[in-house]
């Protein structure tokens, strides 16, 4: 129960980190949004790959010193954070090569399909938060690897409330920019024939 708590404790400290790394302090007026649309993409790469890295660390290790459920509980989180290696790394590389030329209607979309596809990555942890309540209740009747269905429980329960605070605080991150660019003095807007046209001065 003790090791249960120490990778809990990451989560709300890799958050503050996060967050610390992300909210600069500049006036709205100063933030060049094009750079802080990729920051925000590469800090919160930084942090799904440390929590990965945190578990491939803890939970590789407890695989070797632990039996029965909890042995199943540190496998699936070795499984679940390869996968999140792969997509920190791969989501950092990309944040790395985005545009930096980008007009004020593009830029406005990249933002909005950012945060559509953080909301819907919440109702995927969601998802995988309830998969480990059935997995937990189901290791109670189950006549075949109760051990194993609880540990992957846990271990979901985990790793899916870790991901939804994640996404949860990179959208309100994300809809912070948005807004703050909204209503920032650098944003110009124009009536032309046909078309209301945008227009930001970094």
């Amino acid at each position: 129960m003790m090791k249960h708590s120490v990778i809990a404790f990451i989560i709300p400290f890799l958050l503050v980190v996060f967050l610390s790394i992300q909210v600069k302090g500049q006036p709205a007026g100063d933030v060049n949004w094009n750079a802080e649309l990729w920051n925000l993409q590469k800090n919160g790469m930084v942090v799904l790959g440390s929590w990965a890295a945190g578990n491939l660390l803890v939970s590789g290790y407890q695989m070797t010193q632990t039996t029965g459920k909890t042995y199943h509980f540190h496998q699936m989180n070795v499984f679940w954070n390869v996968v999140n290696a792969g997509i920190a790394v791969s989501g950092y590389l990309g944040a790395m090569n985005g545009a930096t030329d980008l007009n004020s209607v593009e830029l406005l979309s990249e933002y909005n399909s950012f945060s559509k596809v953080l909301l819907f990555n919440t109702g995927l942890d969601v998802a995988y938060v309830m998969t480990g309540f059935y997995l937990k209740e189901r290791s109670k009747s189950a006549a075949k690897h109760p051990k194993r269905l609880a540990g992957y429980g846990n271990s979901l329960l985990l790793q899916g409330g870790f991901l939804f605070l994640f996404d949860l605080a990179l959208v309100i991150i994300n809809e912070q920019s948005i807004n703050e660019m909204l209503g920032s003095d650098n944003l110009q807007m124009a009536l032309t024939p046909g078309m209301i046209q945008l227009q930001f001065s970094f």
